[in-house]
C-alpha cells in the first residue's frame, strides 16, 4: 500500500495569511520539512492578483519578521474619518504615534510573491494548485484528502490549519452571522486634486466609502445596498465617477478616470472553535466588514500568535492555548467593525451625534491615539 506523506503542520490556503504562518515558524525555529502549503490557486496565479489590500504598522512588523518585507506598497501618513452631510470629522497623523507610515496599501499580489519567495528559500513544501476535498481527524493526526488535476492522494499531518475562507456568502454559516445587506464596489479611481498619503473614510446613508491612496490615485471601496451596486455597475464610467462624486464630495477635486469595477457581498461570518487537531485563522475564522480595513491585518495577527505557540508546543495543547489567546483580540475586533459597519449606516437622526462624536474624538487626542493604536495592533 502507499504510505502518505506525513507533516507536523499542514496549512490549507497559502495566501498571505498561511504563508505568513509557514514563514514565521521557521523563523522561530520549526522544521521546514514538516511543513505544507496547499492552495487551489497556482502560485503564477496568485502573483498576478490585482487586488489591492491594506496592511496595518502591525501588518508590517509581522511581515518583517517573517522575512517578506519591503513589498511594493504606498504608506498612508493620514486617515481622514468623517460622516457625509453631517458636522465632524477625526484626522489620525503618524505623527502621533512615532511610525513611519500608520499602514500600507498594496497588491495581493506583490505580498503572495514576497511570502512566497521567502517559503520558498526557507524550504516550505507546497503543493499547488491542489484543491483539499476533505479531512479526517483521529487521535494521532489528520489525514487529508487532495485532488490535483483530477488525481486524488492524501497526506497525513499532526495538526491542520485552515487559513481559506473564500468570500461571504459562498461559506457555511458560522456561529455569528450576519448579513449587512451591502456589497462593496472595488476599482482604482484618480482625482484632480489628489493628496498624497492620506486616506479616506467616508460614512454615508448607503455604506462606508474608502479611498486608500495607491500609485497615482486611490484603490476605492464603496459599499452601497446589491441593487445600488448593480445600477453602479452598469453605468458607464462617467456617470459612475459623477455618483461617486456626488457621494464623497470634492475635498479631493473632481474624479477623473475609474478601472472597471466589480462587486462583492458584505457580511460577518465568524467562529474561532477548533478541534483537538485542527483550528481556523485568518478569514476562515472570521470574515469582516471591509470598515476600517480589519480583515487581513486580524488573520496577520493570528498567524503570529499561533507561529509563536507553536514553535513552543506543536500539539493539542498548543492549539487550545492558541484559542484562548486569540479571544480577546479577535473578539473586540469583530465587535469594533460590526457596529462601525452598523451604526454609520442609515439617515436617522441620531446620525448628526455620530457625525458630532467624530468631532469630540478628533479633539481628545487620548481617545483617537487609542483608537488609531487598535487599529494599527490590534488588543495587545
Amino acid at each position: 500500500m502507499h504510505t502518505p506523506p506525513t507533516f507536523d503542520l499542514a496549512i490549507c490556503g497559502a495566501g498571505p495569511v498561511g504563508m505568513a504562518l509557514a514563514a514565521l515558524l521557521v523563523q522561530r525555529g520549526s522544521r521546514a520539512a514538516g511543513i505544507v502549503l496547499l492552495d487551489a490557486k497556482s502560485i503564477e496565479q496568485a502573483r498576478r492578483d490585482p487586488r489591492t489590500i491594506a496592511l496595518s504598522h502591525g501588518s508590517r512588523q509581522i511581515l518583517e519578521e517573517a522575512g517578506a518585507w519591503p513589498v511594493e506598497a504606498t504608506p498612508i501618513h493620514q486617515i481622514h474619518v468623517s460622516r457625509r452631510g453631517q458636522f465632524g470629522r477625526s484626522l489620525m497623523d503618524r505623527s502621533e504615534h512615532g511610525v513611519e507610515a500608520l499602514g500600507y496599501v498594496a497588491r495581493y499580489g506583490a505580498v503572495v510573491s514576497s511570502l512566497a519567495d521567502v517559503c520558498e528559500r526557507l524550504g516550505v513544501a507546497s503543493l499547488r494548485p491542489a484543491l483539499v476535498t476533505g479531512s479526517v481527524e483521529d487521535a494521532d493526526g489528520v489525514s487529508v484528502q487532495i485532488d490535483q488535476a483530477g488525481a486524488a492522494s492524501s497526506l497525513r499531518a499532526s495538526l491542520l490549519v485552515q487559513a481559506e475562507g473564500g468570500l461571504f456568502g459562498q461559506q457555511p454559516e458560522r456561529a455569528v452571522s450576519r448579513d449587512y445587506g451591502q456589497s462593496a464596489i472595488i476599482a482604482h479611481v484618480r482625482t484632480s486634486s489628489p493628496i498624497a498619503h492620506r486616506a479616506y473614510e467616508r460614512f454615508t446613508d448607503e455604506g462606508p466609502l474608502a479611498l486608500l491612496p495607491q500609485d497615482d490615485g486611490y484603490a476605492l471601496v464603496w459599499c452601497v445596498p446589491p441593487t445600488r451596486a448593480e445600477q453602479l455597475l452598469a453605468l458607464d464610467d462617467a456617470a459612475f465617477l459623477a455618483r461617486l462624486g456626488a457621494a464623497f464630495g470634492s475635498r479631493l477635486g473632481r474624479f477623473t478616470h475609474t478601472t472597471a469595477r466589480l462587486a462583492y457581498p458584505l457580511g460577518l461570518n465568524a467562529q474561532a472553535n477548533g478541534t483537538a487537531r485542527t483550528v481556523a485563522i485568518g478569514n476562515a475564522a472570521q470574515t469582516l466588514h471591509p470598515v476600517a480595513g480589519q480583515g487581513l491585518n486580524l488573520g496577520l495577527r493570528d498567524a503570529a500568535v499561533l507561529a509563536r505557540v507553536l514553535a513552543q508546543d506543536g500539539s493539542p495543547a498548543g492549539l487550545e492555548r492558541y484559542a484562548n489567546l486569540r479571544q480577546t483580540d479577535r473578539g473586540l475586533t469583530v465587535r469594533v467593525t460590526d457596529t462601525m459597519a452598523r451604526i454609520f449606516t442609515g439617515s436617522a437622526p441620531t446620525q448628526g451625534l455620530l457625525g458630532l462624536s467624530l468631532g469630540l474624538l478628533d479633539a481628545f487626542p487620548p481617545a483617537r491615539k487609542a483608537l488609531a493604536g487598535l487599529m494599527m495592533y490590534g488588543r495587545r
